[in-house]
């Protein structure tokens, strides 16, 4: 059976040394700051190596690329739950939520669960939105003060309205969803009693919040994706099949509220950090704002620095063997997306900002089954975003230093000061 590449470094530790510091590294405070340099060393010793915890972290593109797209690899997050002491998880409203959501399912639950949100969250209904993200990124932009947050005032905003407009969210109530999604969503990652206690406090409200939302489309139906996913399923002919229950619809509106602008938050506050970095990249955008460049520098800014940038809980059900790589039964990959945006083996001068490259798709949203349905919602945004800011604030700059969110799968910022001019 092959074994991981584990070639020896030049620091004079053994590779299982290096690898057990990368591995502390990224998931303590060097990740969150900046998980780049920690890729970089593990990658000296391949394209995947074993981790202390028996995990196999892969960061080749090529490779994790074809693991992605691999239907046979499956996500036990039971595993996951039950190593951090949640056996009774499924009683947890944070824990329920997310873990018996699309992102963690298993086909054939997977697929009808897909099929239901992709019947009606199609790309002609994102790219009907385009005016909306228009105007709510102009907006946006208009109530920019000469010295703010970026997050609180653009990057933050901006998503959760587009999402909000998307689903049927009233626009009085999107506000209160910043810190409710990201209190849920740090279940992703963080564990604790404390953490977990503090999700599910959200996690209550966020049901009940679009429960009843999801009565009163059921009542009163509107041009929004909570009404056609609602609606969808009584026209078609496999009904019975492609049928959300009232809990799964919850369950997929809780989803993709959430990762809709948490995301997509992210993307916009490190894609800003990365252009003011390369002044040069940014001048370019500003003086040629085509829809050609503004496609090529949303994907180039996704590459750069990913807002996801780990996956956990893709397991091996039997002994496979995946572009070359064995994998025991049972084995667990660790997909380090960020490591593979960056492996010089895909991208050429992979930690320079060139916003018309022209390589490989960066792997930002995942692949295969499991690949981001909303995907194109993010690119659309900073499609707009961007151009627009930089259009606007010809001046715009830092005004003090970045503050990252907690944790390293979601990567992006809980406050980036800005100037405006």
């Amino acid at each position: 059976m092959t074994q991981p590449a584990a070639w020896p470094d030049d620091t004079g530790l053994s590779p299982a040394a290096v690898a057990a510091q990368v591995h502390a590294g990224l998931f303590g405070e060097s990740g969150r700051a900046d998980p780049y340099p920690l890729y970089r060393r593990l990658r000296a010793l391949g394209p995947v190596v074993a981790a202390p915890d028996g995990s196999l972290m892969v960061s080749g593109y090529e490779l994790l690329s074809a693991l992605l797209r691999d239907h046979r690899l499956v996500k036990r997050p039971e595993r996951f739950l039950l190593a951090f002491g949640h056996a009774n998880w499924r009683e947890r409203p944070s824990l329920r939520l997310m873990y018996t959501s699309l992102l963690m399912s298993n086909p054939p639950v997977h697929t009808r669960l897909r099929r239901s949100v992709a019947a009606v969250f199609t790309a002609r209904r994102v790219e009907r939105l385009r005016p909306a993200v228009e105007r709510i990124v102009a907006d946006a932009c208009s109530r920019l003060d000469r010295d703010c947050d970026f997050v609180a005032g653009f990057a933050f905003p901006v998503p959760v309205n587009v999402i909000g407009e998307l689903l049927g969210v009233p626009a009085s109530d999107r506000p209160m969803f910043q810190d409710l999604a990201r209190d849920w969503t740090m279940v992703l990652e963080n564990l604790s009693p404390a953490a977990v206690d503090r999700a599910d406090a959200a996690a209550t409200v966020l049901s009940d919040y679009l429960s009843a939302l999801a009565r009163e489309r059921a009542l009163r139906p509107g041009d929004d994706l909570i009404s056609a996913m609602a609606a969808s399923a009584a026209d078609d002919d496999d009904a019975a099949d492609a049928r959300l229950n009232g809990e799964e619809l919850v369950t997929m509106a809780a989803l993709l509220l959430s990762a809709g602008f948490e995301t997509t938050t992210g993307l916009l506050s490190n894609g800003l950090v990365a252009l003011l970095g390369h002044p040069d990249e940014a001048a370019r955008l500003r003086a040629s704002p085509a829809p050609e460049l503004a496609a090529a520098a949303a994907r180039e800014l996704l590459r750069y620095d990913s807002p996801v940038q780990i996956l956990l809980n893709r397991t091996a059900p039997e002994d496979l063997r995946v572009a070359g790589l064995d994998l025991p039964a049972g084995q667990r990959v660790t997909a380090l997306l960020g490591g593979a945006n960056r492996d010089p083996a895909a991208f050429a001068s992979p930690d320079r900002l060139i916003l018309d490259r022209n390589e490989h798709p960066p792997l930002s949203f995942g692949g295969g089954i499991h690949y981001c349905v909303g995907a194109p919602l993010a690119r659309l945004e900073a499609e707009v975003a961007f151009p627009a800011l930089l259009a606007r604030f010809p001046r715009l700059a830092l005004a003090g230093p970045p503050v990252r969110r907690p944790g390293i799968a979601l990567r992006g910022h809980v406050s980036l000061p800005v100037a405006t001019r």
